[in-house]
Protein backbone atom coordinates (compact mmCIF):
# COMPACT_ATOMS: atom_id res chain seq x y z
CA UNK A 1 0.00 0.00 0.00
CA UNK A 2 1.24 3.70 -0.66
CA UNK A 3 0.95 5.51 2.39
CA UNK A 4 1.74 9.34 2.79
CA UNK A 5 2.42 10.37 6.07
CA UNK A 6 1.76 14.58 6.56
CA UNK A 7 3.78 15.10 9.38
CA UNK A 8 7.55 14.49 11.21
CA UNK A 9 7.12 14.11 14.96
CA UNK A 10 7.07 11.40 16.95
CA UNK A 11 3.40 9.70 15.78
CA UNK A 12 4.32 10.00 12.53
CA UNK A 13 8.05 8.01 13.08
CA UNK A 14 6.09 5.30 15.15
CA UNK A 15 3.82 4.33 12.73
CA UNK A 16 5.45 5.09 9.43
CA UNK A 17 8.07 2.42 11.42
CA UNK A 18 5.72 -0.36 11.62
CA UNK A 19 4.02 0.58 8.11
CA UNK A 20 7.69 0.54 6.22
CA UNK A 21 8.65 -2.97 7.98
CA UNK A 22 5.32 -4.25 6.87
CA UNK A 23 6.28 -3.47 3.11
CA UNK A 24 4.11 -0.50 2.60
CA UNK A 25 5.39 2.18 0.43
CA UNK A 26 5.87 5.29 2.64
CA UNK A 27 6.46 8.99 1.56
CA UNK A 28 6.91 11.63 4.25
CA UNK A 29 6.05 15.02 4.26
CA UNK A 30 5.99 18.55 6.57
CA UNK A 31 6.18 22.14 7.23
CA UNK A 32 9.89 21.31 7.56
CA UNK A 33 11.45 19.26 4.26
CA UNK A 34 14.92 19.03 6.66
CA UNK A 35 13.07 17.23 9.26
CA UNK A 36 10.94 15.65 6.60
CA UNK A 37 14.53 14.05 5.10
CA UNK A 38 15.60 13.24 8.64
CA UNK A 39 12.76 10.94 9.51
CA UNK A 40 12.57 9.37 6.07
CA UNK A 41 16.84 8.44 6.32
CA UNK A 42 15.59 7.36 9.97
CA UNK A 43 12.70 4.65 8.23
CA UNK A 44 14.74 3.03 5.75
CA UNK A 45 16.30 3.67 2.40
CA UNK A 46 13.25 3.06 0.44
CA UNK A 47 11.13 6.09 2.56
CA UNK A 48 11.01 9.00 0.44
CA UNK A 49 10.38 12.84 1.58
CA UNK A 50 8.90 15.85 -0.53
CA UNK A 51 8.02 18.66 0.12
CA UNK A 52 4.05 19.49 0.99
CA UNK A 53 3.46 21.26 -2.30
CA UNK A 54 4.12 18.12 -4.22
CA UNK A 55 1.70 16.73 -2.53
CA UNK A 56 -0.83 18.44 -4.37
CA UNK A 57 -0.52 20.26 -7.33
CA UNK A 58 -3.97 22.15 -9.23
CA UNK A 59 -6.11 20.09 -7.17
CA UNK A 60 -4.60 17.18 -7.72
CA UNK A 61 -2.58 14.55 -6.25
CA UNK A 62 0.93 14.19 -6.98
CA UNK A 63 2.22 10.20 -7.72
CA UNK A 64 4.70 9.21 -4.87
CA UNK A 65 5.92 5.98 -7.09
CA UNK A 66 9.99 6.36 -7.56
CA UNK A 67 10.28 9.14 -10.47
CA UNK A 68 9.52 8.43 -13.73
CA UNK A 69 10.62 10.15 -17.13
CA UNK A 70 8.06 12.35 -16.76
CA UNK A 71 5.77 14.63 -14.28
CA UNK A 72 2.70 12.75 -13.74
CA UNK A 73 -0.33 13.89 -11.77
CA UNK A 74 -3.57 11.21 -10.94
CA UNK A 75 -6.64 11.55 -8.85
CA UNK A 76 -8.68 8.70 -7.35
CA UNK A 77 -5.94 6.04 -7.79
CA UNK A 78 -6.49 5.76 -11.59
CA UNK A 79 -2.45 6.03 -13.81
CA UNK A 80 -2.24 9.22 -15.46
CA UNK A 81 -1.49 9.57 -19.53
CA UNK A 82 -2.04 5.99 -20.14
CA UNK A 83 2.08 5.28 -19.95
CA UNK A 84 3.99 2.78 -18.29
CA UNK A 85 5.83 5.40 -16.23
CA UNK A 86 2.93 7.09 -15.05
CA UNK A 87 2.46 7.00 -11.12
CA UNK A 88 -0.07 6.23 -9.34
CA UNK A 89 -1.68 8.28 -6.34
CA UNK A 90 -1.28 7.18 -2.30
CA UNK A 91 -4.06 4.85 -1.59
CA UNK A 92 -3.62 6.21 2.46
CA UNK A 93 -2.65 9.49 3.74
CA UNK A 94 -1.43 9.95 7.75
CA UNK A 95 -2.51 13.11 9.44
CA UNK A 96 -0.15 13.71 12.27
CA UNK A 97 0.34 16.81 12.72
CA UNK A 98 -0.32 19.32 15.99
CA UNK A 99 -4.12 20.48 15.65
CA UNK A 100 -3.02 23.76 15.21
CA UNK A 101 -1.15 23.10 12.44
CA UNK A 102 -3.72 20.92 10.26
CA UNK A 103 -5.23 24.02 8.44
CA UNK A 104 -1.65 25.37 7.12
CA UNK A 105 -0.91 21.69 6.49
CA UNK A 106 -3.96 20.87 3.94
CA UNK A 107 -4.32 24.07 2.47
CA UNK A 108 0.15 23.34 1.13
CA UNK A 109 -0.63 20.36 -0.25
CA UNK A 110 -4.27 21.63 -2.08
CA UNK A 111 -6.81 19.77 0.30
CA UNK A 112 -9.35 22.79 -0.30
CA UNK A 113 -8.78 21.98 -3.99
CA UNK A 114 -9.83 18.60 -3.94
CA UNK A 115 -6.30 17.27 -4.13
CA UNK A 116 -7.20 14.28 -1.33
CA UNK A 117 -10.41 13.04 -2.89
CA UNK A 118 -11.23 10.14 -3.08
CA UNK A 119 -8.74 9.13 -0.75
CA UNK A 120 -8.30 7.63 2.83
CA UNK A 121 -7.50 10.17 5.02
CA UNK A 122 -6.52 9.06 9.08
CA UNK A 123 -7.01 12.07 11.18
CA UNK A 124 -4.61 11.20 14.16
CA UNK A 125 -4.62 14.35 15.83
CA UNK A 126 -6.02 15.75 18.80
CA UNK A 127 -7.58 19.41 19.21
CA UNK A 128 -6.89 19.59 22.62
CA UNK A 129 -5.20 21.00 25.93
CA UNK A 130 -2.49 18.53 26.66
CA UNK A 131 -2.11 19.76 30.07
CA UNK A 132 -5.77 19.52 30.96
CA UNK A 133 -7.48 17.38 28.40
CA UNK A 134 -9.54 20.06 27.17
CA UNK A 135 -11.09 19.97 23.56
CA UNK A 136 -10.52 22.85 22.04
CA UNK A 137 -13.69 23.05 19.75
CA UNK A 138 -17.34 24.57 19.78
CA UNK A 139 -19.57 21.94 21.02
CA UNK A 140 -21.27 19.99 18.42
CA UNK A 141 -18.68 19.46 16.25
CA UNK A 142 -15.29 17.24 15.96
CA UNK A 143 -11.87 17.61 14.75
CA UNK A 144 -12.00 14.95 12.38
CA UNK A 145 -15.46 17.03 10.80
CA UNK A 146 -12.88 19.84 10.49
CA UNK A 147 -10.30 18.27 8.75
CA UNK A 148 -13.23 16.71 6.58
CA UNK A 149 -14.51 20.00 5.25
CA UNK A 150 -10.83 21.09 4.86
CA UNK A 151 -10.74 17.89 2.63
CA UNK A 152 -13.17 17.88 0.37
CA UNK A 153 -13.81 14.28 -1.53
CA UNK A 154 -11.71 12.25 1.26
CA UNK A 155 -12.52 9.35 2.54
CA UNK A 156 -11.84 10.84 6.77
CA UNK A 157 -11.42 8.41 9.39
CA UNK A 158 -10.55 8.81 12.77
CA UNK A 159 -7.74 6.58 14.15
CA UNK A 160 -4.57 6.37 15.97
CA UNK A 161 -5.40 9.42 18.40
CA UNK A 162 -5.64 7.86 21.26
CA UNK A 163 -2.46 6.10 22.09
CA UNK A 164 1.08 7.77 22.93
CA UNK A 165 3.62 7.25 20.05
CA UNK A 166 5.43 5.14 22.77
CA UNK A 167 2.98 2.50 22.08
CA UNK A 168 3.88 1.84 18.74
CA UNK A 169 7.29 1.87 19.33
CA UNK A 170 7.66 -0.52 22.01
CA UNK A 171 8.97 -3.89 21.17
CA UNK A 172 5.22 -5.29 22.83
CA UNK A 173 3.14 -4.30 20.15
CA UNK A 174 4.83 -6.76 17.43
CA UNK A 175 2.72 -9.45 19.43
CA UNK A 176 -0.45 -9.88 18.11
CA UNK A 177 -3.44 -12.34 18.07
CA UNK A 178 -1.57 -14.56 15.76
CA UNK A 179 1.27 -15.11 17.42
CA UNK A 180 0.50 -17.30 20.09
CA UNK A 181 1.63 -14.34 22.28
CA UNK A 182 0.01 -14.05 25.91
CA UNK A 183 -0.05 -10.58 24.89
CA UNK A 184 -3.18 -8.60 24.38
CA UNK A 185 -2.63 -6.45 21.58
CA UNK A 186 -4.38 -2.99 22.01
CA UNK A 187 -7.65 -2.53 20.48
CA UNK A 188 -7.37 1.24 18.05
CA UNK A 189 -11.38 2.22 17.80
CA UNK A 190 -11.82 4.14 14.47
CA UNK A 191 -14.81 5.74 12.72
CA UNK A 192 -15.86 7.08 9.55
CA UNK A 193 -18.23 6.70 6.96
CA UNK A 194 -17.06 5.71 4.20
CA UNK A 195 -16.69 1.48 4.06
CA UNK A 196 -13.98 1.09 1.84
CA UNK A 197 -11.95 3.88 3.70
CA UNK A 198 -12.72 1.86 7.11
CA UNK A 199 -11.48 -1.50 5.75
CA UNK A 200 -8.20 0.12 5.16
CA UNK A 201 -7.38 1.54 8.06
CA UNK A 202 -8.36 -1.66 9.23
CA UNK A 203 -5.62 -3.09 7.74
CA UNK A 204 -3.00 -0.47 8.53
CA UNK A 205 -4.06 -1.13 12.39
CA UNK A 206 -3.50 -4.95 12.43
CA UNK A 207 -0.01 -3.95 10.36
CA UNK A 208 1.16 -2.27 13.67
CA UNK A 209 0.70 -5.47 15.96
CA UNK A 210 -3.54 -4.14 16.91
CA UNK A 211 -6.79 -4.26 16.88
CA UNK A 212 -9.62 -2.52 14.80
CA UNK A 213 -12.41 -1.65 16.06
CA UNK A 214 -15.44 0.01 14.36
CA UNK A 215 -17.28 2.48 16.58
CA UNK A 216 -19.47 4.05 13.78
CA UNK A 217 -19.56 6.77 11.40
CA UNK A 218 -17.48 10.18 11.19
CA UNK A 219 -20.08 11.65 13.71
CA UNK A 220 -18.78 9.21 16.41
CA UNK A 221 -15.50 11.07 16.04
CA UNK A 222 -16.43 13.71 19.05
CA UNK A 223 -16.77 10.89 21.40
CA UNK A 224 -13.22 9.51 20.44
CA UNK A 225 -11.55 13.07 20.67
CA UNK A 226 -13.27 13.13 24.37
CA UNK A 227 -11.94 10.28 25.11
CA UNK A 228 -8.43 11.42 24.19
CA UNK A 229 -9.13 14.25 26.33
CA UNK A 230 -10.15 12.27 29.68
CA UNK A 231 -7.27 10.02 28.85
CA UNK A 232 -4.80 12.89 28.58
CA UNK A 233 -5.92 14.52 31.64
CA UNK A 234 -5.53 11.69 33.45
CA UNK A 235 -2.32 10.63 32.47
CA UNK A 236 -1.12 14.18 33.37
CA UNK A 237 -2.53 14.11 36.64
CA UNK A 238 -0.07 11.04 37.33
CA UNK A 239 -3.17 8.55 37.15
CA UNK A 240 -3.15 5.14 35.03
CA UNK A 241 -6.04 5.94 32.27
CA UNK A 242 -6.41 1.91 32.11
CA UNK A 243 -7.32 1.95 36.09
CA UNK A 244 -10.27 4.37 35.43
CA UNK A 245 -12.62 2.33 33.63
CA UNK A 246 -14.06 -0.77 34.22
CA UNK A 247 -12.14 -4.36 33.77
CA UNK A 248 -15.12 -6.07 31.22
CA UNK A 249 -14.56 -9.50 31.28
CA UNK A 250 -13.34 -12.02 28.68
CA UNK A 251 -15.66 -13.22 25.97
Amino acid sequence: MRITILGTGTLAEALGRRWARAGHEITVAGRSMDKAEALARRLGADVRAVPLTEIGAGGKVVAHAPAAAYPATVTGGADAGGGAGARRTADAVLLAVAYTGVEEVLRAVGAPGGALSGLTVIDATNAIDHGVGVLRLPSGTSHAQRVAELAPGAHVVKAFHLFPSEQWAAPEADATADTGSTHRPPSVTICGDAPAALRTTEHLVRDVGAVPVVLGGLDRARQLEEAAGFVIALAFSGVDPSRAVPAMPTP
